[in-house]
This record gives C-alpha cells, structure tokens and sequence, in this order.
C-alpha cells in the first residue's frame, strides 16, 4: 500500500525558487523568499487540496524561518476530515511531557489524525539563535530518549523515568490518544547517530531521496540497524515532482523553477552546506556536485539541479506521469511505501500530483495485481 504525504509551505510559496515578487511596499517577513504569503486562509485552501488529491497527510514543519507547526495543526483540524496532521517538533525546545498533551489534545480533537516529527535539527546557527548549544552527538542522544519518553507517556499509566537530558517523576498523561497504542511517530537523519535513534526508537524512518542505488543502501542499513533491536520500521522519502504532457517539455518546467536565482545564492547555498552539520545536506551537495557535468541528472527522470540553491528535500522527479510513476514504483521496490511529494508552486504541484500523478500510481500498482492474481490462478 502506498501513501502519499505533501507539506505545507508555511514559509509562503513561491512558482520559482528564490524568486519573490512583493508588491511596492510590502514589507512582510516572508516576502525575502516567497511571494504567497503563508495566511490562514493559503494554508486551509493548501490543506483541503492535498485531502481532496488523495495525500493522507500533511507535514507541518518546524524551524526558525516557517509558521509554528503546532498552531498552524490546531488551525486546520476543523478544515479537514480525512487529512492526517505530521507535526514537526525538536526536542531541545520542548519538553516531552508538555508535547505528548499537546498531541494527545490534537489527536483528540481529530479523532485519531495527529501524528509525530521528530527533528533533530542540523544547522548550529539556526538551533543558536533559539538557545540550543548542544553538540551533534549530544542532540542524537537527547533526540532518542525524548521520543523513548514520549512513548511512555503514551503507552504507560504513570512512571519515573530517570536519564540523561530528562527527569520525570510518576510522570502521567491524562489523556493520551484515540490512536492505539498512541500517534505514529517519524524520525530522520543520515548520520549513524541519526540511525542508531531510528532503529531504537521510531516507528518511521524518512529519507531524503537520492539515487536508486544510493538510497537503498540507506534503507537496508537502517533495515539492518532495526533489526539488531528485533523492529521493523516503515519508510518515508521526499522528492519534488515536476510533470508534463511530454518528457521535454516536464524538463523544461523543472529548469524553469531556478531561473530567477541569482549566482550568488549558489555560492551562499554551498558555504551553508559546508558549515551545516547535516550528514544529509551534504550527501545531497555531493551528489549535486558529482553530476554537474550531466546537468544534474542524476538517474532516468531524476535531477539534482535544486540542490544548488535547496537544502533538505530537494531532489526531484521529472517526467510525464507515468514516468515518474514507474520511479515511484522503482522506490517502493525498494520498501518505501511513504512518499512526501511537493515542488514549486506548492499549491498547483499538489493539484497536479493528485490529478494526473496518484492515479497513474494507482493504475500500474492494480495492473501488478492483476498480473500476479493470473500467475497464482
């Protein structure tokens, strides 16, 4: 079974990278990287679009220079019905205790839609300016007891727990979830630090997308780092998605998201990258830079020319629809049954992925079936 998972771009959206077009006078905050502001009302159409297209859920993210994750969650729980809510959340800035009554409420008042992101985080200027110091090391380790709490809390009655970073004494949870035994909660990171929390801890592990032999090497480490603990995790990966009637002309749309990004953005991006203590921010850079000379075509239908001015999720599927479902499925091959799709402009690439995209996946997963049913008869 696959699903499919979008975010919420609550930075404000954009139909090209890096390329805001405010109006004369405006001087919003997010106007610096974005020329759709990230209102209310942006988020409800964004959020009801994504459950009308047939995504299941809904990433809300964290970080310095996007809307709170949790509040803009609570915003959209009476504007959906279906729609499962991803909350972003890093643990040097909430306690555990304090968070797992947060999403038991919103669980509560979505009858069983919130679900959990644990970010570790990996930029020490961004975790600076909010007040965390910890070093890489340390925020992984903070990072898998937070979530062993959080856990607990969910699942126990009442309990002491003694370790680390946290403290808690006959710690209890008036109301814990409609979910059972609690909300799913997803994890990341491509440091062994980050693998080692994954394969303890969560319930999902997400990647960033690279190529096809790259990332499955990262899934069967973390599969076999999972194993040592006796678990079995599900997998999520991100990709942007850039589509068209023809192959020529899906390229030309995803070239053309960069074509407003001043060189010295490019230049910014790398620096960022090499001071950044993300072991998935430079994979990417490096994959970026190795591919170069093949203008970042990476793989059939697979391009890394985001990642020149693009942290995080930034390699993207490019190709008609039924192309980039059979790298979809190429993916899935591998055990991803998650996919969390996004690309520029936000809002039109979740309209385009459900209308043209999702149902091609739909169709050569029932043809596979069917196939399969005729060999078995």
């Amino acid at each position: 079974m696959i699903e499919f998972l979008t975010m919420l771009p609550t930075h404000g959206d954009s139909a090209y990278v890096g390329a805001a077009n405010p109006e004369p006078g405006r001087t919003d905050p997010w106007t610096a990287i974005a020329d759709r502001e990230p209102s209310l009302a942006y988020a409800i159409q964004y959020a009801q679009a994504a459950e009308r297209n047939g995504f299941t859920a809904l990433l809300l993210p964290t970080g310095n220079s996007c809307l709170d994750s949790l509040v803009t969650a609570s915003a959209l729980a009476s504007s959906t019905e279906t729609l499962k809510l991803l909350i972003a959340a890093r643990p040097g800035f909430t306690a555990p205790a304090t968070f797992a009554r947060q999403i038991g409420t919103l669980d509560y008042y979505t009858q069983g839609r919130a679900l959990v992101n644990i970010i570790t985080g990996g930029n020490p200027a961004e975790l600076n300016a909010d007040g965390d110091f910890l070093d890489h090391a340390s925020r992984y380790r903070r990072t898998a007891e937070f979530i062993h709490v959080l856990k607990r809390l969910f699942t126990e009655d009442r309990f002491t727990h003694e370790g680390e970073f946290y403290h808690l004494k006959d710690a209890a949870l008036f109301y814990k979830s409609v979910q059972q035994p609690r909300p799913t909660i997803y994890f990341g990171g491509a440091s062994s630090e980050a693998i080692e929390a994954a394969a303890k801890e969560a319930d999902v592990y997400m990647l960033w997308a690279e190529t096809l032999e790259l990332t499955k090497e990262r899934i069967d480490e973390v599969k076999a780092a999972a194993a040592a603990y006796n678990r079995e995790l599900g997998y999520s990966i991100s990709f942007q998605v850039y589509l068209g009637d023809t192959e020529e002309e899906a390229w030309a749309n995803a070239r053309s998201r960069i074509q407003y990004v001043p060189d010295h953005v490019y230049e910014a991006k790398a620096k960022l990258t090499a001071r950044n203590e993300s072991f998935g921010e430079k994979r990417l850079q490096q994959l970026m830079e190795s591919s170069r000379h093949n203008g970042f075509q990476i793989g059939p239908n697979l391009w890394a020319g985001l990642t020149q001015a693009l942290g995080g999720n930034s390699i993207a599927l490019v190709g008609t629809p039924d192309q980039v479902a059979d790298r979809i499925l190429e993916y899935a091959d591998l055990g991803f049954e998650k996919f969390l799709l996004r690309g520029y402009p936000f809002l039109e690439t979740v309209e385009a992925v459900g209308r043209e995209l999702i149902p091609s996946v739909r169709k050569k997963l029932a043809e596979r079936e069917s196939v399969k049913a005729a060999r078995l008869a």
